[in-house]
């Protein structure tokens, strides 16, 4: 047993520095970012916010939705090839193909499946490898035969919240690796296993990390409104991975709910019980659920929503003077805080 006694912080535990401007107004501000990747060595050019591969935000819907405004979506990892075959042919030009990833598991199941996707659709160009746990040595072994695979494909890959571990990931085959555990708004790994890393820190360190090998990261969990979004990106972050600030919108397609006159949609953890439940015919006996299942007041198209994380973002860049979203990680500075808001009108 050891312990760090290194600070390590969080998104609540500090505020961005404003700084002088030659900036006139938000619109000056792009939000574009164009990246090459390590292994596969495409190039990728949009606004780099991700929607979740959960069930009621990384749906097909959403990755329409998200790819006409230049984001991009992680799809939830069910989908059938079927579903697939549905999709791409509805897709209306090569973008949205080029603004979404097929997620996976790691069994011989799920990358048979993944195979079969791929070999259909030569144009999908993202893979999403996601487990709980990034930490175990099956999970770096996995991550060598899909790139082995598909070397011509941008595999993303995770989660882990440490340098090191980022690094064994890219040297083993991904192109990015999804930094986060236990930040999520309906994840219970923290309070269950007593595991995590506060995503501030984690972000600032693996990315140093990830850029040292000319790879990426995303920082996946526990943004609760455009000015934590900000952050992770001056922390570092290439790109910033949402669940609950894109819940409860139309495109998520999740169980709407009426509770005295108002619309909810629930909303769940996909290592919660309800998801186990759904796919896996329960909790095993050898684990725990480490999810919620919430419901979410109903919020309408997600554009508006969209809007808001958007303006928000091109707000901070103005305060410290970036007028590219590339430039805003070398103009924050973070200086610590008791609070982050007036809290007087909150509900």
């Amino acid at each position: 047993m050891r312990i760090e006694a290194d600070l390590k912080l969080g998104f609540k535990d500090v505020l961005i520095r404003p700084k002088r401007s030659t900036l006139g107004s938000r619109s000056q501000v792009s939000l574009e970012r164009t990246f090459k990747f390590r292994h596969s060595q495409k190039t990728w050019t949009g606004i780099p916010i991700m929607a979740a591969n959960m069930d009621s935000v990384g749906t097909f819907a959403m990755a329409a939705a998200l790819a006409e405004l230049g984001l991009f979506t992680a799809a939830r990892k069910h989908y059938a090839p079927e579903e697939w075959d549905a999709f791409v042919a509805s897709a209306p030009d090569p973008r949205w193909l080029a603004h979404v990833a097929v997620s996976t598991g790691i069994l011989d199941s799920d990358l048979a499946k993944l195979d079969r996707i791929l070999e259909r659709h030569p144009g999908l160009a993202f893979i999403c490898m996601d487990v709980a746990n990034g930490y175990s040595e099956y999970f770096v072994e996995r991550i060598a035969k899909v790139r082995a695979r598909h070397p011509e494909r941008v595999i993303m890959a995770g989660n882990v919240v440490t340098g090191e571990m980022v690094e064994q990931l890219l040297l083993s085959g991904a192109d990015i690796v999804k930094v986060g555990i236990g930040p999520g708004s309906v994840c219970t790994t923290r309070v269950k296993t007593g595991v995590g890393y506060p995503q501030l820190s984690a972000i600032i360190e693996c990315a140093d990390a990830a850029h040292g090998l000319s790879g990426q990261i995303i920082s996946d969990g526990g943004c609760t409104c455009a000015g934590d979004v900000a952050k992770a990106f001056g922390a570092g972050a290439d790109f910033v991975m949402l669940g609950g600030m894109l819940a409860g919108h139309d495109e998520g397609g999740g169980e709407m709910l009426e509770r005295d006159g108002q619309k909810f949609v629930r909303f769940y953890g996909m290592s919660s019980r309800t998801a186990m439940e759904k796919y896996s015919g329960g909790v095993a006996e050898y684990r725990a659920s480490e999810g919620k299942t919430v419901t979410v007041p109903y919020r309408g198209p997600v554009a508006e929503t969209v809007k808001d994380i958007l303006g928000g973002l091109r707000s901070a860049c103005t305060y410290v003077g970036a007028s590219q979203l590339k430039e805003l990680t070398k103009r924050t500075t973070f200086v610590r805080v008791a609070e982050q808001h007036n809290p007087v009108f909150d509900p």
